[in-house]
């Protein structure tokens, strides 16, 4: 299970899987809760929120890059580290450090099930 939960994590960042509902809805857990700790203050966010989040983000950037600093699991547990850098649809040939994230996510049914996760702001 290490193996699989892992490459499905690495997968879902490398491939800014978060901007595409399509794929947003193979890994989502239909049960999938994200616990974020943002500039905005504490977010709980479940399945409906999250699809809400990618539609946003699509229609926020041009494009969306994961740098991944560090990826691990144990059991049904991955935690990650990575920053994302975002291109705008007024500046496409800039890319920008959007934040830098750490989470843990549990997998269940193969698929992303419950995250914890804390996001920094560039300086």
């Amino acid at each position: 299970m290490d193996s699989d939960a892992l490459q499905l994590v690495k997968k879902f960042y490398e491939s800014a899987g978060i901007l595409s509902k399509t794929y947003c809805l193979e890994v989502f857990h239909d049960d999938i809760q994200l616990e974020w700790y943002s500039s905005k203050g504490h977010l709980f966010l479940e399945h409906a929120d999250l699809l809400a989040l990618s539609k946003d983000l699509k229609h926020s950037y041009f494009d969306l890059r994961a740098q991944i600093h560090d990826i691990m699991s144990a059991n049904d547990k991955v935690m990650i580290r990575y920053t994302y850098y975002v291109r705008t649809f007024e500046n496409t040939e800039e890319e920008i450090v959007l934040a830098t994230f750490f989470a843990v996510w549990e997998i269940k049914d193969g698929k992303l099930y419950k995250g914890t996760q804390m996001s920094q702001l560039p300086n």
